[in-house]
């Protein structure tokens, strides 16, 4: 399967995640909202990207002392070093935030790398750092903890769960400051050109809405006399 392509990208730049979201439950999708995750920073230019993936288990004390980060193939590390440019790193940490997903000499790694974000449904340390960086970053709350305290980093680009939502490879991560949706690879195209579509009409119906127009009728469109205004107000457009 080709990945994502330019011109998605840059369409699923201009959308936001709850069109994103009315989008895919038209198409049956349902839970594809990632859960009780957050920005770190409010403003940032909106997330695009394909999912890099970390798998995590609970750590055990046996096999997570902090010396097996001198291992020259711990995932965690790789996963930074190997995440492609313009992807997102996607961590699944249990949802637990009570040790670190890991912090910001890793986070600044990826930013200047190219990586497009980082996510994680656990927490960050060092998180007033990164909401300092240009990569758009998601966690669920600041944590201090290491993550060989709680976590092992097991598996890399792997199926995995972020935040109650299954992340494969691949698919393509959109992520503003309402949260973050995660669209199957195989429709993305599909997705931001119906979601462009859908753009253009709530600009619409929001205008109509401020000239004191009830939504009734209007939104969802009912009323053909607004059908036949859309089509007249998109060409002027």
């Amino acid at each position: 399967m080709a990945g994502l392509s330019i011109e998605t990208r840059e369409k699923l730049k201009n959308i936001s995640t709850p069109t994103i979201a009315t989008c895919l439950f038209k198409k049956g999708f349902k839970n594809q909202f990632i859960q009780e995750v957050k920005p770190l920073q409010l403003g940032k230019p909106t997330m695009v990207g394909e999912a890099y993936t970390l798998r995590s288990i609970p750590a055990r004390e046996d096999r997570n002392p902090i010396t097996v980060f001198r291992n020259t193939d711990h995932p965690q590390r790789v996963a930074v070093e190997n995440c492609p440019a313009g992807h997102v790193l996607v961590i699944d940490s249990r949802k637990d935030a009570r040790a670190a997903s890991g912090g910001d000499i890793l986070v600044t790694r990826l930013m200047v790398r190219g990586v497009a974000g980082i996510v994680t449904d656990g927490g960050f340390r060092d998180s007033a750092n990164i909401a300092k960086l240009a990569i758009p970053a998601y966690h669920s709350r600041p944590s201090a903890p290491t993550n060989l305290t709680l976590h092992e980093a097991l598996d890399i680009n792997v199926p995995i769960a972020c935040g109650d939502v299954a992340v494969f490879p691949g698919d393509v991560l959109v992520g503003d400051d309402d949260g973050i949706m995660v669209i199957p690879a195989h429709i993305v195209d599909e997705v931001a050109n119906e979601c462009i579509e859908m753009t253009l009409f709530e600009d619409f119906v929001l205008e109509k809405v401020q000239q004191g127009n009830a939504v009734i009728g209007l939104y969802p469109s009912t009323d053909e006399k607004w059908v036949a205004e859309f089509e007249l107000w998109r060409k002027q457009k």
